[in-house]
């Protein structure tokens, strides 16, 4: 997994993730909703999907308050808003591919809002299936290592006998990456033994990357990205762009 750029677009988009956390948090108390009502209810345990959102959840920093009302709101009478999870995918500037994972209670304005943002920066939406055969879904957690105090073959023996498949070191991080199934398992794991994450949810990781070269690409590219990303419908973009 050399060369994997999700700390690189982490720290892209941290300052933005800081300012704007209460939206953040907004969208994965949505995605609880959706797993208690589509995964089998209100107990992690027996619920795969409510399990693996209580994760991004932990790793993003929202309150243990807000995850349990969350999930007491998702059981209650009405159960909150409906939504359906729908996935766009497409092409950026320079054939970079991009995966958009969102959650609407309105599908033809999230569709149209979503080919609207590439087609304005040099992109175009696509068919199903387009870009998602170069991707792999896994799980991945990132592992703080800010201050270098984590042994590297101390984090790689602990992750290994969790149950991960792969561990790499890149800049002030650990990411480990493990079988979709095995993500809940390895994540409590690895924060039962203490670690700290700063991610942690089941992606689509790109098999290559693009790094694009033309200046006015760049910028439409990040311009594109931002804008998909702050969207209330949009709950993660997954890109090869580096």
């Amino acid at each position: 997994m050399s060369g994997h750029s999700k700390w690189k677009n982490i720290q892209r988009t941290k300052g933005a993730q800081d300012a704007k956390r209460g939206k953040i948090f907004t969208k994965i108390a949505r995605e609880i909703i959706v797993a208690v009502k589509e995964g089998g209810g209100g107990e992690p345990a027996n619920n795969s999907r409510l399990a693996a959102a209580i994760a991004k959840a932990k790793a993003a920093n929202m309150p243990n308050d807000n995850i349990k009302r969350t999930i007491e709101k998702a059981l209650g009478a009405g159960g909150g808003d409906s939504f359906e999870r729908i996935t766009y995918e497409g092409y950026g500037p320079g054939g970079v591919a991009v995966i958009v994972d969102a959650m609407t209670d309105n599908r033809n304005r999230t569709a149209a809002e979503i080919r609207h943002h590439f087609d304005k920066y040099g992109g175009n939406m696509g068919a199903t299936g387009c870009v998602s055969w170069s991707f792999d879904r896994k799980g991945v957690i990132v592992i703080d290592n800010e201050d270098g105090e984590l042994d590297e073959d101390q984090v790689l023996t602990d992750a290994i006998e969790a149950g991960a498949d792969d561990v790499e070191t890149e800049e002030s991080v650990f990411e480990v990456y493990t079988a979709p199934d095995d993500f809940t398992a390895v994540n409590n794991a690895l924060e039962s033994a203490g670690y700290s994450f700063l991610s942690a949810q089941v992606e689509m990781v790109p098999q290559n990357y693009i790094k694009l070269a033309e200046p006015d690409d760049i910028k439409n590219m990040e311009r594109m990205l931002e804008l998909m990303e702050d969207s209330d419908d949009v709950q993660n973009v997954w890109h090869n762009y580096m």
